[in-house]
């Protein structure tokens, strides 16, 4: 720590120890080392020494000779780190806040001519500057930015008194608050604030959870319907597919009948064949008859069976004489579109044949 020199109470010095030839040299009654002509002076710390009154220069570590009575050593400054405590002090914050702050600060003296000549007590000096310092940063910044900006304001703090202490020999290292005492009601407030905040948050993430189970099940409802349109996208083709094939199956079947009752009816006893099948299209047809309460027109003797197989064998024969127009190119290429259309005649006249 810095301590007085032997000037007046108003003078500085360091204590150190002061050591030579395995002995301390002889001090005054203020406690600076005496003149014995050949002195030692010890590591990290600087002698200074005034001819006459007058500074002359500053003692070395190591060997160092004067001369008696002109040479006196005025002041003794220890170049090592000091560490100065700040006293506790209010400061305003830029929302009207009053604080209980303090702080440490830790400085070195890199001038023993300025430290000992330029300001009266470095210590009261740059304590004094750090309080100053402290509660002008500190109204620059609200409540809150004083917990989050604290190294900030420390370095604010460094820089404002290195500026000043350039003339005193003396360089800040570093300043750390130690403390910060916030009124009771503030602290509660301060609580009550964080509480509010952290139910914010619940209700946001339980929000935010809500939400995201929502667009999850909407997503999966439309991935759903999505599924469940392209499978019946998928039957509907499938059903297509197959009644197509079916029409195909019972077009084909039903021509290679046609092509075989055909082939049929001009062999041996194909007019009899023909008959016989008439007859039992006959006895089928009139066993459904008034089944279902439709209208239906008869003929005048429809049990007479013989007569309505004689009608149909004529028609039949009939148009077997009596090719249709354009038949004989039909008939010429020897294709199915006769067979078609012959068989579609018939058809109608069984049809009428019926009816009458």
């Amino acid at each position: 720590m810095l301590a007085r020199a032997a000037r007046g109470p108003g003078a500085l010095l360091l204590r150190g120890s002061v050591q030579a030839s395995g002995r301390a040299p002889r001090r005054a009654s203020s406690g600076l080392p005496r003149n014995t002509v050949v002195l030692f002076v010890p590591q990290q710390e600087a002698w200074v020494v005034e001819r006459m009154g007058r500074f002359h220069r500053i003692l070395e570590p190591g060997l160092n000779i004067l001369i008696p009575v002109l040479d006196r050593i005025r002041y003794v400054q220890s170049l090592k780190e000091i560490v100065i405590n700040v006293p506790e002090q209010s400061a305003v914050t830029l929302d009207n806040v009053t604080l209980q702050i303090d702080g440490v600060l830790y400085l070195r003296i890199m001038d023993p001519y300025k430290a000992s000549y330029g300001v009266e007590d470095p210590e009261y000096a740059v304590t004094q500057l750090a309080q100053t310092t402290m509660r002008s940063e500190l109204g620059k910044l609200s409540l809150d930015k004083v917990f989050r900006e604290r190294e900030s304001l420390n370095a604010s703090i460094v820089d404002a008194i290195n500026q000043a202490a350039d003339y005193w020999g003396i360089r800040c290292l570093r300043y750390e608050i130690k403390d910060i005492h916030v009124p009771p009601r503030v602290k509660e407030s301060m609580q009550m604030q964080v509480e509010a905040e952290r139910r914010k948050r619940a209700t946001v993430l339980e929000s935010e959870g809500t939400r995201e189970s929502a667009i999850n099940v909407a997503e999966g409802k439309k991935q759903a319907q999505i599924l469940a349109s392209e499978a019946e996208k998928a039957e509907q083709i499938n059903q297509a597919a197959g009644e197509a094939s079916a029409v195909l199956a019972k077009a084909k079947a039903k021509a290679e009948a046609i092509r075989i009752l055909a082939a049929a009816l001009t062999q041996h006893n194909g007019d009899a064949a023909a008959s016989l099948t008439v007859a039992e299209q006959y006895v089928s047809a009139f066993s459904k008859l008034a089944k279902d309460s439709n209208t239906i027109l008869l003929p005048s003797n429809p049990g007479d069976v013989t007569s309505m197989v004689a009608q149909a064998m004529g028609v039949y024969g009939a148009l077997t004489k009596a090719p249709l127009p354009g038949a004989q190119d039909s008939a010429s290429s020897g294709s199915s579109r006769d067979v078609q259309g012959r068989d579609a005649s018939l058809d109608e006249e069984f049809d009428r044949v019926k009816l009458s």
